[in-house]
């Protein structure tokens, strides 16, 4: 089943690797020709033959007030005016860092960065510092960019050490990364405990939006915070996609405990690339210039990016739009999910606040293992009879759907029933 975007894919391939700049736009578990995109308004996008499509990727997470939102588009242009880049301090990157702190009790002191990778790659150098440690513990189905130690899938046991998960990654990279069952609290005890002295850093999405939308189970975030305390380790929090989102204060305030280190990203950006951490004051004083953990970037701050964050966040703060939008996605959660009943396909949707996942499968999906169950043919299929429809989501099974303020009912309607229509035809 294929989309046709007259030459566009075929000459991005002459140039781009993949034709893409990040693969997942390339299509490639969904099968056929990815959408060129020429602009967004609201809640909808435009591909570049000018049809129009229910946006419920939103550029993967950022976009919470929807695409173009004119008070955040203002802002941007009259700083545009002043200057894009100064390598320099501004006032701004002050304010951002201010209202960042103010969300976040946890986060004393602030960086800010350029992308998620970059935040969690120094977040975790600052914990090794910090510690005096090595190993690391990361969960499967956790996704925290792209650096060599953080590509690495499970070993032959629950509690061993990491194989590479990408080409040009050296076993010797990910030998100090232990790879954990997600929401599986007997094995993160065990392993901890077998490394106590050696662990600087747990790292997790506390609500995992990279392998779909998954949620922990009851206590299972409490007990990383309490083996920290314990153990003296340091917890990350990966809130690239959570903060800002689930509520102002990120996961850490929807469920009600702090992390010793926060990565952010997506919406404190309001569209623009940027990524921050921060966390407690005697962990982040080791970050150059105060200590000897390094870190530098030349368009970290970036006046625009912070700007357009600014904005955002003022909005939010404001508005305080966070019930309203779990209500939103649970009417259209609900909604699938009669569609579903009524047509006799087995489905599980994971939800929380804005967010969304649609498995094809009758399993609970609780960690890496069971998104996996999840019939991947169907979803391609689904995916391609609700873009015919006009309705965009992320194009693979392991990504989470996303609201913004902007999608109204009226949106959520159609959803449903074109969702109903494309249902039926894989039954």
């Amino acid at each position: 089943m294929r989309r046709m975007s007259g030459n566009y894919w075929s000459e991005a391939k002459k140039y781009l690797a993949g034709g893409v700049n990040s693969p997942v736009r390339a299509f490639k578990s969904v099968g056929g020709t990815p959408l060129f995109i020429s602009r967004g308004k609201g809640s909808k996008i435009y591909d570049a033959r000018g049809k129009e499509y229910l946006d419920y990727c939103l550029s993967w997470g950022p976009l919470i007030l929807g695409h173009t939102h004119p008070q955040v588009m203002q802002a941007v242009k009259r700083i545009l005016e002043k200057g894009t880049s100064f390598g320099a301090p501004t006032v701004l990157e002050t304010e951002l860092a201010k209202k960042i702190c103010q969300a976040f009790p946890s986060i004393e002191l602030v960086r800010l960065v350029n992308s998620g990778t970059e935040a969690v790659m120094s977040a975790i150098r600052l914990a090794r510092g910090y510690t005096k440690r090595n190993k690391i513990i990361k969960f499967s189905g956790c996704y925290h960019g792209h650096s060599d130690y953080l590509l690495v899938a499970a070993g032959s046991g629950a509690t061993t050490l990491g194989i590479p998960d990408s080409l040009g990654v050296p076993k010797n990279f990910i030998q100090e990364t232990i790879v954990l069952p997600y929401n599986d609290i007997e094995q993160v005890t065990k392993a901890v405990k077998k490394y106590a002295k050696q662990i600087a850093a747990i790292i997790i999405e506390p609500a995992v939006g990279n392998m779909g939308v998954v949620l922990p189970k009851i206590n299972f975030l409490h007990t990383l915070r309490k083996l920290s305390n314990d153990y003296q380790i340091v917890l990350i929090f990966d809130e690239v996609i959570t903060g800002f989102r689930l509520a102002y204060g990120g996961a850490q305030e929807y469920f009600g405990l702090k992390a010793d280190l926060t990565c952010l990203g997506k919406i404190i950006g309001g569209g623009f690339p940027v990524g921050a951490y921060g966390g407690k004051k005697e962990i982040m004083q080791l970050v150059a210039p105060l200590g000897g953990v390094y870190q530098a970037g030349t368009l970290s701050g970036n006046p625009v990016a912070v700007t357009a964050g600014l904005e955002t966040l003022k909005i939010l703060s404001q508005n305080e739009p966070y019930k309203i939008l779990a209500e939103k996605t649970k009417y259209l959660v609900n909604g699938i999910k009669e569609n579903a009943t009524k047509l006799k396909i087995k489905i599980r949707i994971n939800s929380l606040g804005s967010m969304f996942t649609l498995f094809f499968t009758d399993s609970e999906v609780y960690d890496y293992q069971s998104a996996k169950s999840s019939d991947t043919k169907k979803y391609a299929r689904y995916f391609h009879l609700m873009l015919k429809e006009g309705i965009y989501l992320p194009p693979s099974q392991f990504e989470a759907n996303f609201l913004s303020t902007v999608h109204h009912y009226i949106d959520i309607e159609k959803t449903i029933k074109k969702s109903y229509y494309s249902l039926k035809s894989i039954r």
